[in-house]
């Protein structure tokens, strides 16, 4: 040491003041700190924000002082799986409730569906006109309100049953609108039918009178007699609750499809937790202390 250079004081020396030295960065890794790289995270903490199902913490420089190590598993769903028989139940409980709503919806085509002039001749009974436009406009009705329909039932079901998203609900999503659309059909075309039938038979020759809504561009044909295949519009709702499932599906921000726990705080989305505060600098040096040495 130099004479213009005084030198420390020594903390061992009786009654000399100890350096003042700057205190380690909080959370720094090292052999006696509880938040060191690898070792088991704390339960949670409000002031941490260490999640309470596991994983480990190190210390990054720069950073909050306390930064998730790679590899820190995925936050679990905010809800549990069901089991696959539960899932399965309540999906062939949600498949029965839209085929019920096939009657209303069959209600609603036949009352919008107009019904199409025929004339009674020997044969039985022909258009009233040589091309007719309401056959048309009966198959229009019905793929406008099945397509609807199929897109209501898939939104309804993934917002619903959000515990069985995934293949369980889009089977209960796509034969739930087939069941509707096959329910709807059957009692639209049947809607004022027994009228028809006793007019077709008792009509004079010659009477005009209307045939209720039917479809032409869709329906079930018996393959080889024995195997139904339904083809056409009766398919649409289905279609449609295919493809909106499947979208809803496809922008899901979570891996399980159902909303998931933020790591720090249980019960929150991702992303909506608050960053922990930094710990408090350190105070100055007390008045009267030594100054903290220099190299």
């Amino acid at each position: 040491m130099s004479a213009d250079t005084p030198e420390p004081d020594r903390p061992d020396e009786p009654g000399a003041p100890a350096a003042w030295t700057e205190p380690d960065p909080p959370h720094r890794v090292g052999p006696a700190d509880p938040y060191a790289a690898g070792e088991p995270a704390p339960p949670h903490d409000a002031t941490t924000g260490v999640p309470p199902y596991g994983g480990t913490v190190e210390y990054v420089p720069g950073g909050t002082g306390l930064e998730y190590a790679a590899g820190y598993p995925l936050a679990p769903p905010a809800e549990p799986d069901l089991p696959r028989g539960r899932a399965v139940r309540l999906a062939l409980l949600a498949v029965l409730a839209s085929s019920v709503l096939g009657v209303p919806l069959g209600l609603l085509w036949a009352a919008l569906a107009p019904d199409t002039p025929v004339l009674k001749v020997a044969e039985g009974a022909v258009y009233a006109e040589p091309q007719p436009e309401q056959p048309i406009a009966a198959d229009g009705w019905f793929s406008l309100l099945g397509l609807g329909f199929g897109v209501l039932a898939a939104l309804a079901l993934w917002f619903l049953l959000r515990r069985v998203r995934g293949p369980v609900g889009l089977f209960a999503a796509v034969l739930g609108a087939f069941g509707a659309a096959l329910v709807a059909w059957q009692v639209g075309r049947r809607t004022g039918l027994a009228g028809y039938e006793r007019l077709l038979e008792n009509a004079p020759v010659g009477r005009a009178f209307e045939k209720p809504a039917d479809l032409r561009a869709g329906g079930i044909e018996w393959l080889f007699g024995v195997l139904p295949v339904p083809h056409g519009n009766l398919l649409l709702s289905a279609f449609g609750a295919a493809v909106t499932y499947t979208l809803l599906a496809g922008w899901s921000r979570w891996p399980s499809l159902r909303p998931e726990r933020e790591p720090g705080v249980p019960g929150l989305s991702w992303g909506s937790a608050e960053t922990p505060a930094p710990s408090a600098a350190p105070e100055p040096p007390a008045p009267g202390a030594a100054a903290p040495p220099h190299g």
